[in-house]
């Protein structure tokens, strides 16, 4: 590794753009690529064979794992070379193979990533994707363009989700889930077809949400997928029970801002 000032470690094999702008303390590995237009924030470690292109600005204290493909070009028959971006928080971890590629034109023409959330070994986040705080995508998870995934949301390995979905809040999908319609927060979906199966108790138990909330959550799923009312009529019953519990307040906001209708 050389020194390169202000605490920067980049190793002598590294290409790195002198337009890229690299903050304090960054370390860069062996065979790493960055490009013209990156910008990387301080205390990130970027491992060996990592590409970073595009106008990609990342946060502080990232951690990115060899093989990784950031800010690649969207694979989007439309794209036509457009400058567009991805933007990526702090303390992010994207493990090894994982692909996070810009927005496109077409839509806002940036990728959004927040904070603390863990991209394991193979996953890809496509064009255009909104992605919260706290978010782990498990294995092999994979997002089309335009999803959106709220915070603390979690993806097992495997999971498939269609272009322009919007996975809720402390949701959580199991492995092999193929997610085509809208997940609302706080519920587990799973199986082939991919079905809702509950709430995703522990996850939320996990998180610090009391006995009073999860049964007011429960209460709120069955209101939605087992009495039989249509999707207005359900979301009017949320409304009156958000009053006593503002844990539900987001799930009618969800249903009512819902593109391709919810997962049933």
């Amino acid at each position: 590794m050389r020194s390169c000032g202000a605490g920067i470690l980049i190793h002598p094999t590294a290409i790195i753009d002198p337009a890229a702008d690299i903050g304090e303390g960054v370390e860069i590995g062996a065979y790493s690529i960055v490009g013209r237009g990156v910008s990387i924030g301080s205390g990130t470690v970027i491992g060996p064979h990592v590409v970073i292109r595009g106008t990609t600005r990342i946060g502080n204290d990232n951690r990115i794992f060899q093989f990784a493909s950031v800010g690649e070009d969207p694979q989007d028959k439309k794209y036509r070379g457009e400058t567009t971006a991805l933007e990526i928080g702090d303390r992010n971890v994207i493990r090894e193979f994982a692909t996070l590629h810009r927005g496109t034109v077409q839509d806002k023409g940036v990728t959004r990533i927040g904070d603390d959330n863990l991209f394991m070994a193979y996953t890809h986040v496509a064009h255009d994707c909104v992605i919260g705080n706290r978010v782990i995508m498990a294995n092999a998870a994979s997002l089309a363009g335009h999803v959106r995934v709220d915070d603390d949301a979690i993806l097992g390995g495997f999971s498939l989700v269609h272009q322009f979905c919007r996975i809720g809040q402390y949701s959580f999908s199991a492995m092999g889930s193929v997610i085509s319609r809208d997940v609302p927060p706080y519920v587990m979906v799973g199986g082939r077809p991919t079905k809702p199966h509950g709430i995703n108790a522990v996850g939320l138990e996990r998180n610090g949400f009391d006995s009073v909330a999860i049964r007011q959550i429960k209460k709120a799923y069955k209101i939605v997928y087992k009495t039989g009312f249509k999707l207005e009529e359900a979301i009017r019953l949320l409304e009156e029970m958000s009053e006593d519990g503002p844990e539900l307040a987001c799930m009618v906001d969800f249903l009512r801002a819902t593109g391709r209708s919810i997962i049933r």
